[in-house]
């Protein structure tokens, strides 16, 4: 599991790639904990086009960051969902809280 961080201003895009499972999402949630605090961004994007497996742990890691950018006062946006991620969200309703794209 990989975070990579990109800020511009106030703006975040993490890309994450690997797989988002069990053992993968205590270290990504570490990682962008990390990432937010050191720039408590306004708007964050997670670019989840690298992502090769995911399972019900990265519904987690997803909502963490949403919760996280909400106390902020900032939005979450997700982008590059793989097919196989999409069925994992849309099955839990994450699309009704968090703006996927």
């Amino acid at each position: 599991m990989e975070v990579l961080t990109r800020t511009n201003g106030r703006e975040m895009t993490l890309a994450i790639s690997g797989e988002l499972d069990h053992h993968g999402a205590h270290g990504a949630m570490q990682q962008i904990d990390h990432a937010l605090d050191a720039a408590l961004p306004l708007s964050l994007t997670m670019d989840l086009s690298g992502v090769s497996f995911m399972d019900s742990s990265g519904i987690a890691v997803v909502l963490r960051a949403h919760r996280r950018m909400a106390a902020l006062g900032g939005s979450l946006l997700i982008t590059g969902v793989p097919a196989q991620a999409r069925k994992v969200f849309d099955a839990a309703g994450v699309p009704r809280l968090v703006t996927m794209q």
